[in-house]
Parts: structure tokens; sequence; C-alpha cells
């Protein structure tokens, strides 16, 4: 069980203002959720083989395959200054 400096000095740790008003809540809380994780860890699930996901269902891949026409000519025919195939642009950066 965290005690009330415990949570403040969480807090503080974490960089979350914490009002004293809000102590006492956060206290009840902290403590519930840590009460919840003992009593998940005290479950035996020794014969409880473990899943990669709780589905256990494939995905539907499509098939991997191009679907668009190479365009690459008739978009740099339009670029003001193209060369072996790629744009050049003018220096930014000195």
């Amino acid at each position: 069980m965290l005690s009330r400096d415990q949570v403040l000095r969480i807090a503080r740790l974490a960089r979350i203002e914490v009002a004293d008003s809000e102590a006492a809540a956060l206290e009840r809380e902290l403590n519930g959720i840590l009460e919840l994780v003992g009593r998940m860890a005290a479950v035996d699930t020794g014969g409880v083989e473990p899943m990669s996901h709780p589905e256990d269902a494939g995905q539907r891949l499509r098939e991997d395959r191009v679907t668009d026409e190479d365009r690459r000519e008739a978009f740099q025919a339009a670029a003001p200054q193209v060369e072996d195939g790629l744009y050049l642009v003018p220096k930014v950066i000195e």
C-alpha cells in the first residue's frame, strides 16, 4: 500500500502537479490498481499456454503486385530541369 507521502513523491518524480486535495483520491486509485495487480499475480497460470494474440486468426493479405504504371517520364516532362532521371532544384543553402 502506498502512503500519501509516497504518492506525492511519485507525482513529483513524474513532474505531475498534484494538489493536496487530489492526493487522497489519487492514493486510493493507485492502491486500487496495485491491489488488482496483486490479485492477478496470485492467479495460478501454470497450465495456461501463452498466446501471441487473443484471437488466433490469420490476416487476409492481398497479393503483392504492382498496380500503377510507371509514369516517371510524363511527370518529368513537366519539370523545369531534369538530369539523368533526377529533378534539379535551385540551391537554397550556401
